[in-house]
Order: C-alpha cells, then structure tokens, then sequence
C-alpha cells in the first residue's frame, strides 16, 4: 500500500467521481483508476460500485476511508514534523557564562547571523552551575561555559584560553608590578562574585581554597557592582583577560602560578544535534576566537 493508493482514494471518496478526483490529485483518470484497482486487490475487495455515471462507497470502502483518513493524517502531521525539525526550524536557546567577554560574544553571534540570517537566538546568561543544570534538562539547546572538567553527560569543545587578571583601584601598589604573584593577595580587602567558576580552576592547581588568603569583604552576583567596589577602592578582585573594564581599574596578571581558564562550547552528549545547534557548532570552530580585538578604553 503506497501513499498516493491512499491518497487518491481518499479524493475519490469526497468528490464520488474519478474525474475530478484525478483533477484535484493532479494526475490523470487512468492513472487514478489504476491505483484505486491496485489498493482493491490489496485489500481483497471493491472499493467502489461504479453504476452508470454515478459512484458509491462499498461497505469495504466506507470501512477503510474511516482508517485510511487516520492513516493519511498521521502521515501529513509526520511529514510536517520532519519539514519543521529539518528545514523548517530556526530558534536556539543558548546559555551564556556571565562572565564572557562581549566583544567575543558579538563577534560570534555576528558571525552565526552571516551563517543564518533568519536564525532567533534565545541567550540566557547566569553562572556554570545554573548553565549546565538547564543544558541537561533541555531547557537550553547549547551552551558556552567553563569547567575544568565536564561530566560524561556532556559534550565540550574548546574555543579559547583565558587568563585571569587581579583588578585594582588606580595608585594601588599592585600598579608598581608587572605580574601579581598570588602570595601577593594575602591580607588584601577583596570583592567576590558569588557562584563564580574561578575557585574550581584554581583548585585544579591544587590549590584548595583560593580565597584564605584574602578578606572577603563584599560578595555580590552583579559585575557592574563588583568593578565599582573596585574602582572605589573597597578592594581588589580577580577576573578574566577580556571582560571589559568600567573606567578607574587597573589589571595584572596572575604568576606563581598561572592560573587560566577554557571557554568551550558545550551540548548534551546523546542529544540529537538539531539544524541549529550544528550550526552553532560549525559556526564556534571556525572563528578566530584569538585574535578578536578587545573593547577599546579599558585599563589593563
């Protein structure tokens, strides 16, 4: 039994003529005729009582239009799941570190726009934890985000290495150095971003709690409030090389040790790639995620 068997019986049933059956299929009456006396044979009886000019339904056709609409429909609402899922779809909802850079972020969204004009793109942005958390739920389609380690279930590419800074107010005596041992922070007022990934990639230095040598005098979510602390002089902080700076901050590098940390691009393992999310992916490892220039006017 093929679809059209199915579908030109079913034009057959509405309009109770073969020739305006064929017509509304877009095929001739011959070829109509013959594919209804194929689905008879396969079915094992007639379809139709064709008496002068006029047509009517068996009780074998009227049983099987009942089943055959159901058979046609299903395959109709099918066939426009696939059309959506494979040319059809153009949304993705992405999660996003707070803490990546906007330059690089806009130079990747702008290079997936030239790749998918039409593409919506959903980004939510909140910390590691929360990211992977919704990822793993399907609440989001992809992510970007770091972790000295991912779990099993999920799929992590790598786009960019990134120092972390320390920050400091202007005429701090950080500013007379050109690294920052981190020996060199003990003792010091510091402002913590809470829920931040920073302690995890320190602890895979072996170094267990990153903040013991500093006081933490101020722990707040908001990185435009942490910068303003900062610049205030309220105390120091550590961040990543290309968050962009509010004016009244300088940077140094961390030494003895370095300490860095990989952005990746980032799916549930397992998941079904739709059009979108490969695209993303495609997108991310092309990009010349080293060489994007940085926002002009901050302090380094």
């Amino acid at each position: 039994m093929e679809f059209n068997e199915i579908r030109y019986f079913l034009a057959a049933c509405e309009t109770l003529n073969f020739t305006r059956a064929a017509e509304v299929c877009g095929v001739t009456t011959p070829a109509l005729t013959r594919a209804i006396k194929k689905l008879e044979d396969e079915l094992g009886g007639q379809l139709f009582r064709r008496e002068r000019r006029l047509t009517h339904l068996t009780d074998l056709g009227r049983l099987m239009q009942g089943h055959l609409s159901h058979v046609q429909a299903a395959a109709e609402a099918a066939q426009e799941e696939a059309d959506r899922y494979s040319t059809g779809e153009t949304q993705l909802k992405m999660g996003v570190i707070a803490t990546m850079s906007a330059p690089r972020l806009v130079a990747y969204l702008k290079a997936l726009r030239k790749a998918a004009p039409d593409l919506d793109l959903e980004i939510w942005e909140s910390h590691c934890a929360d990211i992977g958390e919704a990822l793993n739920r399907g609440d989001i389609d992809i992510a970007i985000m770091t972790l000295p380690d991912y779990p099993d279930l999920f799929r992590a590419k790598p786009l960019y290495v990134e120092p972390y800074l320390v920050a400091f107010p202007i005429g701090h005596r950080y500013g007379e150095m050109n690294a920052v041992p981190l020996r060199e922070l003990e003792g010091e007022d510091y402002v913590k971003r809470m829920h931040c990934e920073f302690p995890s990639n320190f602890m895979k230095l072996g170094i267990a709690k990153p903040y013991q040598k500093v006081k933490v005098r101020y722990a707040t979510e908001r990185e435009d409030w942490v910068q303003t602390m900062v610049a205030a002089g309220l105390g120091m902080t550590l961040l990543p090389e290309h968050l962009a700076l509010i004016p009244g901050i300088e940077t140094r590098p961390i030494v003895e040790p370095e300490v860095t940390r990989t952005v990746s691009i980032v799916t549930k393992a397992g998941r079904r790639h739709s059009g979108p999310v490969s695209l993303a992916l495609e997108t991310a490892a092309t990009l010349d995620w080293d060489h994007i220039p940085p926002i002009t006017g901050a302090s380094r």
